[in-house]
């Protein structure tokens, strides 16, 4: 996710990749027609969401909402007041449009740096394994606690050197530019921007995409892995955290 073209810095169009798989798949690779693997993931990412906060009859903000599959996964599990979702890949948020139903969601094709809503719209913002994407991560971050007193965010573990190996070598991780950042540099931004991180943790332990056999023996291991200090940084998949911002003044809106 990128600029509303989709065109980053570099002059690359870094949304392209995933237009391309929502025009093949009608969806994400890790959403339409998923692998076990996928599947154990994303759920794993669903529930450590909804222990991060309590999200019902809330205001909340998917930032990077993709094809709308884990928007609307968040919005009949959480039962917030109301949605929204913007993601830049116009292709994504056409298929998150039809996901959607009567449900209370707008979703809106926009990049994730200036967004048409004013300051406090929402009660939470959420971001979920979006910031590795960007050209202009922080100032995703400073737009979300702009329109949020509060941030829930997932992004992959870059403690993990097994992720980091992945990054280097397969095909979908170079076409995507996964990357991952150290836990402890996103914390530093928190910090940046003003924010106070008020809780986190580091979960999964199955890669999204592996065998059947080896997701299943990877899933049985995974509340082990979690439950152990160090390991649990080292291992997981996915570090997870919650950040509020001060109170904001008057003269600041």
């Amino acid at each position: 996710m990128t600029e509303p073209n989709g065109i980053g810095a570099a002059g690359k169009d870094t949304v392209a990749p995933f237009s391309a798989d929502v025009s093949r798949n009608r969806g994400y690779l890790y959403t339409t027609n998923a692998s076990l693997s996928s599947r154990y993931a994303n759920e794993r990412m669903t529930t450590a969401t909804l222990t991060q906060a309590n999200l019902r009859d809330k205001r909340l903000i998917d930032i990077g909402c993709g094809d709308g599959t884990f928007t609307v996964e968040l919005f009949d599990r959480a039962q917030p007041k109301n949605m929204a979702a913007i993601d830049p890949s116009a292709e994504a948020i056409q298929i998150a449009q039809e996901k959607k139903g009567q449900r209370e969601i707008e979703f809106l094709a926009n990049g994730a740096y200036d967004l048409p809503w004013k300051a406090d719209s929402f009660d939470i913002a959420y971001i979920r394994a979006v910031l590795h994407h960007l050209e202009r991560p922080i100032d995703a971050l400073r737009e979300a606690f702009r329109l949020a007193p509060l941030v829930i965010v997932i992004e992959p573990n870059g403690y993990n050197a097994g992720l980091k190996a992945l990054e280097k070598l397969s095909h979908y991780h170079i076409e995507h530019e996964e990357k991952s950042y150290a836990p402890s540099r996103l914390d530093r931004w928190v910090v940046m921007l003003g924010g106070v991180i008020t809780s986190r943790q580091w979960i999964g332990f199955v890669p999204m995409f592996c065998p059947d056999w080896l997701a299943r023996i990877l899933k049985a291991l995974e509340p082990i892995v979690e439950r152990v200090p160090v390991f649990n940084r080292l291992c997981c998949a996915q570090y997870v955290f919650t950040a509020c911002r001060p109170v904001r003044s008057e003269k600041s809106t």
